[in-house]
Order: C-alpha cells, then structure tokens, then sequence
C-alpha cells in the first residue's frame, strides 16, 4: 500500500510521515488517519474498528499506544517483536500440536500490541458477562434438578438429552454453596454497532485463563512504560478468587481442604494452561494415576501413604473422568469419582455435566429461559439462532445454508456454509430434512479490527475477538478483568472460532491509577495441605527429569571431544593417536545402543563420521541422541510444570529451538554443519550447567529434588561406566592410550584436575583413582554412590534396609575391595580383564537399581492398579 503524501500539520497524535514509521497520518479528521502497511487479514469484520472512530480520529482509549507505536517506528517495532517472542520462549509458554502422531510443544504465538478496551466498554462488558454466568448457573441448576425449563415448555426435551454434553449420572449430584456453574468461558465479539456479541460458552473445562495469565506478565515485561502509562486493570485478583472459590467448593466436613487440579497430561493440546494456572494457584497438578477412590473418598497417592482430597478443577471432559460410570475406555479418569460425587465427599468443578450449557440449540432458547429462570432479558445478545425444529425457523436455515454456521446439536464440527459446493449444500439440506431438530443455524461471526503487530515487518489491521472468564462467589460471579484476546484466523477457521496468536486484554481503569511496571505472579496467601505431596507419578517425571539433564549433558561432552579429535586426525591417520577417533565413536555407540559406524576400516569410519555425529546430535529420533535427551526433558519437564522454577523456561526453550528444529541431514556446507555441531553441544552443555544451578538454588530439597537428584546420580554413574568400558579396557600403543585416556578425562569433567595430581603421567591407576574411587570428586562413581545413599535414606517410608539401600551398599562394598593397581593387570589378548569385569557388572548393578528405586518408590501399589491394567503409557525408556 503506497503511502500518502505528507502533510504538512500533523494531527495530534497521527505519526509522522517519515516512511520508517508504520502509522501515516491520512488527513486531519479523516477516516482512515491512521494506515497500516498490510492490509487485513483474519475473518470477516463488522466494519467496527477498535482503533479509529468513524471520523479516522484514534479513539482515546487508544491514544497512548498510537503515540507508543508512532514513537518507536518499524525498527523499534521488530525490536519489540522479538523481545515479546523470547519471553514467550522463557516462559516456556507452548500449546502442544501432533507432529507424526507425536505430540510435540508448538509455539504460542502473542502479539506484541494488547488489546485496550475502554472503562465506559468494559461495564457494560461486565455487566453482561455476570448476567450470563448467573443464567446459564441457573438453566444448569434446573437440568439437573427441577426441570421447569422442560416440563413448561420453553426448551425442547431432545436438545437436552441428544447432547454428549449432557451426563445422566450427574443428575442429583451438588455443587456445594449458591452455584452449580463453577467456571464460565464466553467468546465474545463486537457486531456492527459497536455492541457486544456472544459466540460461543465454554463451560465444560474452560481453558485459556493460564494463558492469559502468562500473557499478562509477558506484555508487562516487554512494553512496561506503555504498561505503566495505561494503568490497565489487574487480571491477578482473578486467580485469587478462583482459589478462595475453589477452597470455598469444598465439602462441609473438610476442615483443611486439599484441592487439586487434574489434567490429561502433556498430550493435552493446552497442558501449559493447565499447568501455569496450577503453579499460579499453588496447587498440585495430578493425573489419573495419582488419585484412587477408597473407602468412599477421594485419595491422592503420596510417598508412602495418601492424601485426601477434597476439592477437584476438573480440566478432563466429564465422559472421561470416571471409566467405572461413564467412558469403560478413558484412561484419563479416576474409578470410582462418579459414587464418590454422589456421597457429597469431593467436589469436582465444573461439575459434571456442565458441558451442556455449550448445546447450540439450548443457545437458540437462551432469552426465553433467562425470562422464565430469572425474570431478565440477557444484556449480552447471542448471535442469531435458528432451530430446524421449528417449521419457520428451518425454512429460514434451508434458504440460507450458503451463509450460515451449521451446528448439529448431538455434537461433531461446526459446517460452515459458505465453503460448501452446491452438491454439498444440496446433501446438508437433505439431511437437516431428515432430523431438522439435531440441526441449528448461527449467524457467522463478525469481529472488530485492531492493529496488530503478528506479521513479520507488519503492521496490520487484524480481526479480534476475546475469551472472557467469570468464577463462582458467594456473592455472584467474579469476572477477570481482562481475558484472552485473539486474532481471528482467516477463512472457515476464523468461523469456528480459532486463531492465529493471542493478545493480552487491557482495560482502562475509571481513572488513572498507580500500577507495577511489571507484575509478578499473584500471590495466593492461604495455606495449603499440599505442601510436602508428591505422588509417584510426579517422583517418577522428576527422576526422569535428573536422567535426562545428565543424559544430555553427558553426552554433549562426548561429542564435542569426539568432533574435536575427528578433525584433529582425520588426515593423519598414520599418527598413533588417530586410534581415538574409532574408540570415541565406538563409545558412542555403545552409550546409545545404536550403530555409529566404527566397526568398519578407517576409510569407511572417515566417510560416515560426519552423518553419525550430526545424527547424534539432532535426530530426535535416534535413541540416546542430544536432541532427544533434550526433547524428553522437555516434555518430562512440563508434566510436573507446578514443581519447577520459572527460570527452568529460560533454559530449554533456547535448547528446544536449536536442537528440535535442527534438518534431518547435514547441510552441504561441512562448515555450516560443523558450526551447528558446535553450537549445539555448547548450548547443551551451558543449558544442563545452568539448569543444575537452577535445580541446586531455587528448588526446595524436598522428596522431589531428592528424587531428581537421585535419577541424575544413576545417570552420571551409568555414563561414566559405560565409558570408561567402552575406551579404557583394551590395551594400545603409548600414543593412542594417551590420547584415549585424555579424551576419556574430558567427556568426564576431570582433565584438569588429574594433571594437577598426576603432571606428565598417564595410567589406567591414576584416572581411576580420580574417578571411581576419590570421594572429593563430584564426578566420581564412589562420590554417585554416596549421594545415593544419603537422598535413599531420606526418603520417607525409608527402613535403612529396602532392596534400593541394599544393593547401593553392595555396589560401594564392591568398589571398596579393589585397589586401582590391580585394574592396570592385562590379560594374554592385550585386554584388563579385572577393569572390565568391575566396570561390566557395577554397570548392570546400576540398571538393577535404577528398576528397583522405580518399583518401590515410583510404582503403584499392586492393589491400586488401574481398571486397564499396567499403564504403559508412563513407562519411560
């Protein structure tokens, strides 16, 4: 788009006409002032735009960030995208997307602009928004209790009962307190007037409001002067009173109520959003298999014995929270909740059943039951419904499918009418004039414009849309002042309501008032029963957690020792010490278990090192590779998000991005492939070193850490006698036994400090001293073994005496009969035979541990095994 010619006065606040600024002013009191360099993208707009009032001026509202724009130009703009995507990576805030039936952490997109809604919009907002929590309350109570709704007529009983949402078992069952509807969801948008629209309500497992928490803190950070001037509203009041409300839920015979919150999991699509509101509330994150109905109640697994629980944020759909009562094949519930639910033992909110309030036909009836349920007419309207079950209504739906948002009422997708064929049209009528009352018709959603700053080197004018939420009080319902904000994406997509990135919701204070320039996260002062619960799940994910941090960090040592002396002999290989390079591969290989190649001649090793060593290093799919150490890691590490420091983020998502993006192959250019090699194992390592400190600093040292501890301790001894195995238990020429025992102290952490005590020498004895046998060595095996010891002590439930403190102290008694001099003895086949021997069976000592800690700390008890039978999915290689 051409800009216009400058004008010589600016309006007050238009930007200048210097081209490098993406605001150009249009004209003194003109539509169109204000001009963006794309044109708009995302679904259709009502021709209302949030920015410009119909005479081109910036609405005030906006004023402050029209001049913030105009004052930081294009390049401040791409400075402000770039700073708004690497908070996003800090904080580790992804939204999980199916990668070849993998479920892999996608980028969250944010757009570096909010979305600013005035304090006169904002209460009217509310106002509707409450309305609507208290109706649909209301109608919920009634669908499970009296039913006045249907036996007076005013909602047909098949919009009822054909829904999925709709839960037979859940009739009877009570949500202590005024309220039935714990938690609303409502996507909102503007219609043509300027007045508020109601597209969808999500009341089901309403997700979103972690991200707009997350989303908060990220624009916060990244624009705090604009922040600061504005003074938009807190949204962290919110998540106060979502927690008083969630302790308030509890039965009346819980003295110190537990409340959790229970997930799918990290296959979730929004695992974050349920793991960040977790963490913000100080609640502990559960699945399935950390809770078991006995006795009546509701228990959540602990070290050694359990814990009741009292109070459920249900984030799994209601058909899969109880495969007893409900879906035989859900792996995703608990056994047993439904009669648990009914003895009034636990609450689960949004209770079950709630997912019926997002019936579109129970919509289309919506004003005629909030007159006959609360004697009110809605003051936010619903887009326009129309219900093929009534003659007039469906005349009008068949004469304008090609315009319309189709819904079928038993639930599946949304049909949306102006992409379908004339054939497909004609299909779809024969259908609804089949069944006419399972079908409904909506009006497409419109949305408003804003400016957006979502498209690289782009300002643009986007459709918008917001997701606001409300939590049950005692007095009403709670709104967040604020929400998610999003650009609509374009097409059919934009219709069912999905988008394109998110945007943080600011709404103006009535007047100006004082705020942080960057808010924290809210802080929640009540006391929690939670406080020192880990159940054998979470133990388990943060073992695995200390397995692969040293996993990987282990292994980006080696490589980077084995690139190194790859390129130092590669063309030397008359040279003594060039027999380094197929021992290094060789340990290589046989640390992952996978073939590198190095059995073959020199030539063919030379040839295919470079492919190994690139696999190695970023094929997530390769067993032992960098990229998969780092992968688990991550994934590992948001199942127990609500456990770990935010400066966690800071770590992997920098590792994720350069190691999860990696190509398949090396580039054609050998320097290219050879500066990624490096800078992936440098970020590797500094990422796990960082991560260590993070661990050891801002983790309480708890059974947790104890646990994390623990799986990095059998790691480290695993490497190390794996390694030394693989390099130091055949005998070679002086050369290459210095090089290989050089190589070997490198990838161990412990080349300086055995020169300083062995200057000049090179032995089998002295690299074992150091190693295996010197208790002042973090690094060393006889130092793991003592750490286990102590974290296995610790642990609750400890006897002095389990299987896991018995075979520990077999392993050290083992070490303790043997002198390093003896591991130096050669045998007639040019091999140590003791060194190999000791090192072979301490190694398979270690896996046996390693199962042992896994089936008495982190198991299930035989008597709680699940309805399926072993659950296969949280076994990690």
């Amino acid at each position: 788009m051409a800009h216009p010619a400058p004008s010589p006065t600016p309006a007050p606040g238009a930007g200048s006409t210097d081209v490098d600024n993406p605001l150009v002013p249009y004209g003194t009191m003109r539509a169109q002032q204000v001009l963006f360099e794309q044109p708009q993208f995302g679904g259709p707009t009502t021709g209302y735009d949030e920015f410009v009032d119909a005479a081109g001026n910036v609405r005030p509202a906006w004023q402050e960030l029209a001049d913030c724009v105009r004052d930081r130009g294009r390049d401040g703009l791409d400075r402000l995208r770039a700073v708004v995507r690497g908070l996003v990576d800090n904080d580790g805030i992804t939204y999980i997307q199916t990668d070849d039936g993998d479920a892999v952490p996608g980028p969250w997109h944010l757009d570096a602009l909010p979305l600013v809604i005035s304090a006169a919009d904002w209460d009217r907002l509310e106002a509707g928004l409450v309305q609507r929590s208290r109706l649909l309350d209301a109608v919920l109570a009634d669908l499970y209790g009296e039913r006045r709704s249907i036996t007076g007529g005013v909602l047909p009983p098949q919009l009822l009962f054909a829904h999925p949402g709709y839960v037979r078992a859940a009739r009877g069952i009570e949500v202590p307190g005024r309220h039935q509807l714990f938690l609303h969801g409502c996507d909102v948008s503007r219609g043509s007037s300027g007045d508020f629209v109601v597209n969808a309500d999500w009341t089901q497992a309403p997700s979103g409001a972690g991200y707009a928490l997350a989303d908060r803190r990220v624009i916060a950070h990244a624009i705090p002067e604009l922040y600061e001037q504005i003074g938009p509203q807190p949204v962290s009041p919110w998540a106060q009173a979502l927690r008083l409300a969630l302790v308030d839920a509890a039965p009346e015979s819980a003295e110190e109520p537990m409340v959790v919150v229970l997930s799918p999991g990290i296959h979730s699509e929004t695992a974050f959003d349920q793991a960040y509101l977790a963490s913000v509330l100080g609640l502990p994150l559960v699945e399935s298999a950390d809770l078991v109905v006995r006795d009546g109640k509701l228990w959540m697994r602990s070290m050694g014995t359990l814990k009741r629980v009292d109070v459920v944020l249900r984030r799994v759909d209601a058909d899969y929270a109880d495969p007893l009562d409900l879906r035989p094949d859900s792996r995703l519930g608990v056994v047993g909740l439904v009669e648990v639910l009914r003895r009034g033992a636990v609450t689960v909110v949004n209770t079950l059943g709630s997912g019926v309030l997002e019936s579109p036909g129970l919509l289309r009836f919506l004003p005629q039951l909030a007159e006959t349920l609360l004697g009110e007419t809605p003051l936010l309207a619903t887009a326009p419904l129309y219900w093929g079950g009534s003659d007039i209504e469906r005349s009008h739906l068949l004469a304008n499918l090609s315009s319309l948002l189709i819904r079928p009422v038993n639930g599946g997708e949304a049909i949306v009418g102006p992409q379908l064929s004339r054939a497909q049209q004609e299909s779809l009528a024969a259908r609804i004039t089949a069944t006419p009352w399972q079908w409904v018709g909506q009006e497409l959603p419109q949305f408003s414009s804003a400016p957006a700053d979502h498209l690289p080197g782009r300002l643009s004018s986007s459709s918008v849309g917001m997701r606001l939420f409300t939590v049950s009080q005692r007095s009403g319902y709670a709104p967040m002042i604020g929400g998610l904000g999003y650009l609509a994406a374009p097409g059919a997509d934009g219709y069912r309501l999905k988008s394109v990135a998110a945007k943080d919701i600011w709404v103006r204070p009535p007047s100006r008032v004082t705020v942080e320039k960057t808010p924290a996260l809210p802080t929640l002062a009540t006391s929690s029963p939670t406080q020192e619960v880990s159940s054998p799940r979470v133990l388990s994910d943060l073992f695995w957690i200390g397995r692969y941090a040293e996993r990987a960090e282990h292994m980006a040592r080696l490589l980077t020792v084995t690139r190194e002396r790859y390129h130092e002999y590669r063309y030397r290989r008359t040279m003594d010490g060039s027999e380094c390079v197929p021992v290094l591969l060789t340990a290589l290989g046989e640390i992952t278990g996978t073939d590198t190649g190095a059995g073959g001649d020199y030539t063919e090793m030379v040839a295919t090192a470079p492919t190994t060593l690139w696999s190695l290093t970023a094929d997530r799919h390769r067993a032992g590779s960098l990229a998969q150490s780092v992968e688990r890691l991550g994934l590992t590490a948001r199942a127990v998000r609500d456990q770990m420091s935010n400066d966690t983020w800071m770590v992997l998502s920098a590792l994720e991005r350069t190691l999860l993006n990696a190509p398949g192959v090396p580039p054609d250019s050998q320097a290219e492939g050879d500066a990624f090699l490096a800078r992936a194992s440098t970020l590797t390592l500094g990422g796990m070193l960082a991560l260590s400190g993070v661990v050891a600093e801002s983790m309480v040292h708890d059974v947790g850490w104890m646990m994390m501890d623990t799986g990095k301790r059998i790691e480290r001894a695993l490497a190390l006698t794996a390694l030394l195995r693989a390099t130091l238990t055949t005998v070679r020429t002086p050369g290459a036994e210095r090089t290989v025992t050089e190589s070997t102290l490198v990838a161990c952490e412990s080349l300086v400090i055995y020169r300083r005590r062995n200057p000049g020498k090179i032995s089998v004895a002295g690299l074992t001293e150091l190693v295996l046998f010197d208790a002042g060595n973090p690094r060393s095996l006889v130092y793991q073994l003592e750490r286990l010891r102590s974290h296995l002590k610790s642990l609750p439930g400890s006897s002095g005496s389990s299987r896991p403190e018995r075979m520990v102290d077999e392993i050290a008694a083992r070490l303790r009969r043997i002198e390093p001099a003896e591991l130096e003895a050669v045998t007639a086949d040019g091999r140590r035979a003791e060194f190999d021997g000791l090192l072979s069976g301490i190694h398979h000592d270690l896996r046996e541990l390693s199962s042992a800690i896994t089936a008495v700390h982190l198991s299930l008890p035989g008597d709680m095994q699940p309805l399926w039978g072993p659950d296969e999915r949280r076994v990690v290689p």
